[in-house]
């Protein structure tokens, strides 16, 4: 494909893209706002985002096995319709539950534009090019994630939060439009497709169990409880029912053999921190924003434009380096030391902490989740098999989904746990500080007893003071819990095998796979076929020559019929089995699939 089809093809992918992280990103500063008019507490804010997280997960690995079985781009519309239909409905809500569940089905959609992007990046652009068009994405993802958040705080205090929910409607229109036009790909053989159900019930099953776990744990019941027991107990058995499955379907949804591939198995292993640490830095930075430095959902937006940059900058800068050099890992190895980085300053962040140093902090973690989100993708793609590319990419992705979402769950639990043990500890000064209210007292005190999320900046001075430092405490112990996972991050990269980037696209892939397998094939076939004919010795070709002019043959050589006396069969020069067959003139003869690779 020319320069300008590749950008023609990639308009629609990125509009789709870009209407996934709006959609995302436009409710991030507004959603402490959400919750306190739904009359939602912490774990519910912890939901609200995690069950986006939960289904995207659980459904990336399907998507990615829908792709290699059947048309990529009738999923990736699908996918679209899905996720911004869900979104819209999501901006009804009356209540926490209803918000979590159309958020849950939003993340179905996610999951398809999350995992089909990646796959039919890969059908267009090599592994070697992606770099070239990377800047594309980055600036994307740029837009989307800073002008989200602005986006985001302009409209919840202008017009109320409930328009964030409605605004990527018109673009997911034109995303659909877009894509069908420009978005052309070769069809795929027709075969039987044969869908893992019973595989996509217990994956559901076995990272459900743990994640509700892992949110209720400490705060609905203890952990180390009866409740514990069953729902850890139920999970490890989902699991290893899981497992056994996909050992015995015939398409599994996540192929364990992928697992003897080195590096995916490591990428699958590093992408677990870079996803904790994007999404556990979208969630919980525009919390310490507005709950420990008292910002309005605009100002939070404009406050995370340090992340951003870094994020943006790495992931166009390094995108650039490597098509230029071909070299891959030492930029990982550095993304991977910027991400463990970024994470620790950021456990060290208090309320009144200088804005400049957290600026540097967020700067550094966002650069690190640039440099290696979506080259852990692309390394990925560059080894694995062409027809397990869906899979293969989808299943990098999905143990990021996943990794984020047991991060923000656990994070979550973390932030609530603390808030709580610190408000319990300082009941002296919160007495105190609602003494001093005077005729306000009642009326704070009823709303903190509520469990309701709280307006911090709202709050008067002396209440205000005292939460903000227990929310920016929480937030950076939080972040804290990331750093392990960071570092092993980094261990995964440095392992990684330093294979070179292949510059063949996957269809070109399947296609020269074709050709060889018809190359091969037609030598190991003529070494089975058994002579009938007679061979003249060189005396009797001599014998030949003087009785008549010889004459050659210029069409295929019959097994089954008779030498004639004008084809003469050389001893002297002997038809080898062990290469490719010859034309008249010496060149190797050319398969069906050889001849239009030549012509490509």
């Amino acid at each position: 494909m020319s320069h300008r089809q590749v950008l023609e093809a990639l308009s629609g992918l990125l509009l789709g893209m870009f209407v996934s992280m709006l959609a995302s990103t436009v409710v991030s500063t507004s959603l402490p706002v959400i919750i306190h008019d739904l009359n939602g507490t912490q774990t519910s804010y912890t939901w609200v985002v995690t069950a986006t997280l939960l289904t995207t997960a659980i459904s990336t690995p399907i998507w990615g096995k829908l792709a290699d079985l059947t048309n990529r781009k009738v999923l990736f519309q699908l996918a679209i319709v899905i996720f911004v239909l869900a979104t819209a409905a999501a901006g009804f809500s009356q209540n926490p539950e209803t918000l979590i569940a159309f958020r849950a089905v939003q993340g179905l959609g996610a999951g398809g534009l999350a995992a089909l992007s990646q796959v039919l990046m890969a059908d267009i652009i090599s592994p070697r090019e992606r770099g070239r068009y990377m800047g594309l994405f980055g600036a994307v993802m740029a837009v989307a994630t800073v002008g989200g958040p602005l986006l985001g705080g302009v409209i919840t205090d202008a017009w109320g939060w409930r328009w964030n929910f409605y605004v990527a409607l018109p673009f997911a229109i034109a995303a659909l439009l877009i894509v069908q036009r420009t978005l052309h790909i070769l069809p795929r053989a027709r075969r039987k497709v044969s869908i893992d159900y019973l595989g996509i019930v217990l994956l559901s099953a076995a990272v459900s169990l743990l994640l509700i776990w892992v949110t209720l744990a400490g705060d609905s019941f203890e952990w180390w409880s009866l409740t514990t027991a069953l729902m850890v107990g139920g999970a490890l058995l989902a699991a290893v029912l899981f497992i056994m499955n996909e050992l015995r379907a015939p398409e599994p949804l996540v192929p364990l053999s992928l697992f003897r591939n080195r590096t995916f198995t490591l990428a699958v292993v590093a992408s677990i921190a870079t996803g904790i640490a994007m999404f556990g830095a979208s969630v919980f930075l525009s919390q310490y924003m507005q709950l420990a430095r008292g910002a309005t959902p605009t100002e939070a937006g404009l406050m995370t434009i340090p992340m951003i940059a870094g994020l943006l900058l790495s992931s166009v800068g390094v995108g650039a380096l490597i098509t230029r050099f071909g070299q891959w890992k030492p930029y990982l190895i550095a993304g991977a030391v910027l991400l463990t980085a970024g994470a620790f300053l950021l456990s060290t962040i208090h309320y009144d902490t200088n804005f400049a140093l957290v600026s540097v902090y967020m700067f550094l973690l966002g650069a690190g989740v640039g440099m290696t989100m979506q080259n852990l993708v692309l390394v990925v793609q560059n080894t694995s098999s062409p027809s397990e590319i869906g899979v293969a990419s989808s299943g990098v992705t999905f143990f990021r989904s996943l990794g984020g979402t047991i991060g923000v769950s656990v994070m979550g639990a973390a932030l609530a746990t603390s808030v709580t043990t610190q408000l319990g500890d300082r009941r002296d000064e919160l007495q105190t500080a609602l003494v001093s209210l005077g005729a306000q007292a009642q009326q704070w005190a009823a709303q903190l007893q509520s469990g309701t999320l709280p307006q911090v900046r709202d709050m008067p001075a002396a209440l205000q003071v005292i939460f903000e430092d227990v929310y920016a405490t929480g937030i950076s112990h939080s972040f804290l819990i990331a750093v392990p996972f960071a570092v092993v991050s980094l261990i995964a990269v440095l392992f990684l095998p330093n294979k070179p980037l292949t510059t063949m696209t996957t269809s070109e892939r399947l296609q020269a796979a074709e050709a060889d397998v018809a190359t091969v094939s037609v030598p190991e076939a003529m070494g089975t076929l058994t002579a009938t004919g007679t061979a003249r010795t060189a005396a009797a070709d001599h014998a030949v020559e003087t009785a008549q002019p010889a004459t050659r043959t210029d069409g295929p050589l019959r097994a089954d019929s008779r030498l004639r006396a004008d084809s003469r069969l050389r001893t002297d020069s002997p038809v080898r089995a062990d290469g490719p067959l010859r034309t008249r003139r010496g060149n190797p003869a050319r398969t069906p699939s050889e001849t239009r690779l030549s012509r490509r």
